[in-house]
């Protein structure tokens, strides 16, 4: 497939643009950006992706939404873990609906290109919904601290002002971490290609395409991969020690597996959205092809938030049943 290159080249290897950067004759100012991680595939393939993508995409979307509907009607789970299960689930549909929904008009319309304008808006969006998913799964992870290790003390540290201020300080961060490296990706004066290896505009292969100095996006990178990756995770850990500690203590078998049984949902989608997500960095270390890489990149950002949903719900009882409830309801008074 032939790519139409819209750029401007520069005639003059030496000169500077009116943003006073340099740029040689292999430096090319795009317009434009083609996203080629499902590009070759054949017609019959393309026509099985959009119905897999479409799919999950209608499970997320939904699966996500009966959480929220579920919690928002049952007064019992007015409680600051199902407060951040709904903002979990929000972030959740927010991420996917970054991504899908363009590739699937992709699939379609059997184009790949995206604006440059766009591209930033898409970067923008994903690195926010994405950062709000890490640090969500670390303050839930604080609020399973604070119920099993201090029980009697759990209403008045997680009262609502704490959860409205948390869930601020989450989304703060998250929009931090998103300008700066829409920032990082503006200061760039040029880009050394337009073909990027995915199939959204990942934020990772982005930077490596901007010919601006790489020594200071790499710094402020390895930044923000210590401010956002890092202590989230750390905080994850440090946390269940305490969990497990506290629970080791119980004398009871049964005792133990019910306190404990109170975090397994969060602790599942904690592993799978970590492992997954170190799959994909793991999977860039090695070069995969743009096919290989896609689909790596797919498992961390479509397939985790559609197993999300099914992990709460068939491991909450209380959420399980407020959905009956819901459905019972609903055709109670379809059939009356």
């Amino acid at each position: 497939m032939a790519y139409v290159l819209k750029s401007n080249y520069m005639e003059d290897p030496g000169a500077v643009n009116q943003g006073g950067c340099f740029e040689s004759q292999n430096d090319t100012r795009v317009s434009e950006f083609h996203l080629i991680g499902f590009a070759d595939s054949t017609e019959h393939r393309r026509s099985l992706l959009l119905g897999l993508f479409l799919s999950m995409y209608l499970v997320i979307v939904f699966g996500n939404l009966l959480i929220i509907l579920a919690v928002t009607l049952d007064p019992h789970l007015h409680t600051p873990m199902y407060f951040f299960l709904c903002s979990l689930s929000l972030a959740d549909v927010g991420l996917t609906s970054t991504t899908v929904p363009k590739m699937i008009v992709d699939i379609l319309t059997h184009s790949t290109v995206i604006s440059y304008a766009g591209c930033l808006a898409q970067m923008t969006v994903f690195i926010l919904f994405a950062c709000m998913d890490d640090f969500l799964l670390t303050v839930m992870a604080y609020d399973r601290f604070v119920a099993i290790c201090h029980p009697l003390h759990y209403q008045v540290i997680m009262n609502s002002h704490r959860c409205g201020f948390l869930f601020l300080l989450c989304f703060v961060a998250s929009l931090s971490d998103s300008l700066l490296h829409n920032l990082i990706v503006l200061q760039s004066c040029c880009f050394k290609g337009v073909e990027i290896a995915n199939f959204f505009c990942d934020p990772s292969q982005i930077l490596n395409l901007t010919c601006s100095d790489t020594l200071s996006s790499d710094i402020v990178t390895y930044i923000g991969s210590i401010l956002y990756g890092f202590l989230p995770m750390s905080g994850i850990l440090f946390s269940y020690y305490k969990i497990v500690s506290s629970i080791l203590r119980i004398p009871s078998r049964g005792g133990r597996y019910k306190v404990f049984s109170t975090c397994g949902s969060h602790l599942t989608v904690v592993c799978l959205f970590y492992g997954t997500g170190l799959g994909v960095y793991l999977s860039s270390a090695f070069s995969l092809s743009a096919g290989k890489g896609a689909l790596a990149s797919v498992v961390y950002t479509v397939v985790t938030p559609m197993l999300n949903p099914f992990i709460y719900s068939l491991r909450n009882k209380e959420i399980k049943s407020t959905m009956f409830k819901v459905f019972n309801k609903a055709i109670s008074s379809r059939s009356f």
